[in-house]
Parts: structure tokens; C-alpha cells; sequence
């Protein structure tokens, strides 16, 4: 049996830290794309130092592949430090806005539905509801999915963010 047969493809989580300058992001998801790796979600913004940037790469390989990454990233210049973040000891978010049509009979039905997704309407038309929401990825999907009878005129997600817990 070989060694890749044992190992299990699943979604993996790396948090990156970078220098904050012009094409690090261009360098690292470069990276990416020239090894055929698809990437999944990514995110990027300013650390608490706003000379360091937090790139937030979302892959689905096995766990080979994804050691194979982590130590291409962690020699590119510019890297600081390349982190694995696995389910029970990173904390995971994503931002969506979600611009549904309604009209004077089901405004409240989508208003009620968003309440209980703890959803916060930002904007209001006679045509139309905004919605943002924040949590996991399935609990965005969640709600994407009761308002598609709605109609979604469109959306945006920011893909995920990630930090890890306690002393991670």
C-alpha cells in the first residue's frame, strides 16, 4: 500500500504571514496556480501591525500535498510564517452580503428568516433587502439556500478568514 493511499483528501486551512508590501499576495497565490493547486477560499488584509498582512488560503488535498505547500510557501520571500489551522483549534469565519427581491407580501418573511441567522439587513428598496451576514461556511450556505425561492438578485462572500484558538 503506498503512502498516499493513507492519507485522506479534505479541506486544509493555512495561515500566512507576510510582509505588507506591493506583490506578496501576486508571489504566494502565484505559487499556487503554477503548481496546479486550486485554491478553494482566500482572504487577505493588515495584521494588528499594519507592516504585516494575514493571507488566509483555503485548499481541499490530502495531507502530502498540503506539507508540500506549506513548505513551498514558507521559502518564498517576504513569508513569515506559514500556519496549518485544523478544525478544532482554528476558529473560521466568512462575510457575505446577500441582495434578495421582495416585494409587500414577503419582506417580513426574509426579515424574520435573516433574524433567525442573527443576519443584519443594511439596506432596504421597494424591490429589494441587503442582508449581512457572518459565520461558518455552512451556516451562509444555509441561508443562501432558503432565500433562492426569494430570488437572490446577486451576492458577494469574502471567503474565509481564520485565527487560531488560545495559545495556537
Amino acid at each position: 500500500m503506498s503512502s498516499s493511499s493513507l492519507t485522506s483528501v479534505g479541506r486544509h486551512v493555512l495561515s500566512i504571514t507576510v510582509d505588507n508590501h506591493a506583490g506578496v499576495l501576486s508571489r504566494v497565490s502565484g505559487l499556487f496556480s503554477r503548481r496546479g493547486y486550486n485554491i478553494d477560499s482566500l482572504s487577505v488584509g493588515e495584521t494588528e501591525n499594519p507592516k504585516i498582512s494575514r493571507i488566509t488560503v483555503a485548499v481541499t488535498c490530502d495531507d502530502i500535498i498540503c506539507e508540500q505547500i506549506r513548505k513551498q510557501v514558507d521559502k518564498l520571500v517576504d513569508v513569515r510564517k506559514v500556519t496549518e489551522l485544523p478544525q478544532e483549534t482554528g476558529v473560521y469565519r466568512e462575510l457575505a452580503l446577500i441582495k434578495i427581491s421582495v416585494n409587500a407580501y414577503n419582506r417580513m418573511d426574509i426579515i424574520g428568516i435573516a433574524g433567525v441567522f442573527r443576519a443584519d439587513v443594511v439596506d432596504v428598496s421597494p424591490e429589494s433587502v441587503m442582508l449581512e451576514i457572518t459565520g461558518d461556511e455552512r451556516k451562509i450556505s444555509a441561508l443562501m439556500r432558503l432565500m433562492e425561492p426569494y430570488g437572490i438578485i446577486s451576492a458577494a462572500r469574502t471567503g474565509m478568514t481564520a485565527l487560531g484558538r488560545g495559545d495556537y
